[in-house]
């Protein structure tokens, strides 16, 4: 039995998700978290095979947050399954050692499957996932990095350099460097422009 706990803060979402889930043989649900929080605590005491978890979590921890804290534990296996699929969504959740990325639409075989091989320590990851990791692969140069993607995210959100600095815990020097290699990258001179750009090719969420 592949046993599992689902973490995600829309009731509808757990119950579409549970659906999903239920019919198949080898999987046995656990345990649901409505926080990340939750989903660490549940992880912990229950430790389960796989957890799903969603990134986007209200105004709780980050989804990969709780992923990096759940694979510390050595045991679960942990597989995001969220809406977005932003270069910074997806390096974050990587970075964080999740073991696959799937987004909500994938079809329930999809799911299955991904399932499966995330139990199994195989990664499972949507076509549109592998296919943004690829194109980072293959042009490293002209692609921002994992911390420039989370500097243009706060930007994003509206907040000034010396915010972000201590949101990342950096100096305001070093968030300004980060700030001229995404406009060079990006092609621009503007932190309105860089957003603007970033959220057209899908590198981060529209603010």
């Amino acid at each position: 039995m592949i046993r599992l706990i689902l973490v995600d803060d829309h009731p509808v979402v757990r119950s579409g998700l549970r659906a999903m889930l239920a019919g198949q043989p080898d999987f046995e649900l656990v345990g649901e978290a409505a926080t990340a929080e939750e989903g660490v605590n549940l992880a912990k005491t229950l430790g389960p095979d796989v957890v799903l978890m969603d990134l986007q979590l209200g105004p709780s921890m980050h989804g990969s947050e709780a992923t990096r804290r759940i694979v510390e534990l050595n045991g679960p296996r942990v597989l995001v399954l969220t809406t977005f699929d932003t270069d910074a969504d997806i390096v974050a959740a990587v970075e964080a050692g999740a073991i696959g990325y799937l987004l909500k639409d994938a079809p329930s075989d999809d799911l299955h499957a991904a399932i499966r091989s995330a139990a199994a320590g195989a990664s499972a990851l949507a076509p549109s996932v592998a296919s943004r990791l690829l194109g980072r692969v293959r042009a490293p140069d002209t692609v921002l990095s994992p911390r420039e993607l989370e500097v243009l995210s706060h930007v994003a959100a509206g907040l000034s350099n010396r915010q972000i600095s201590k949101a990342m815990f950096l100096s305001e020097t070093t968030v300004k460097t980060h700030l001229a290699h995404i406009y060079a990258k990006l092609g621009v001179d503007s932190r309105t422009s860089a957003v603007a750009v970033a959220s057209k090719k899908g590198l981060i969420r529209p603010p």
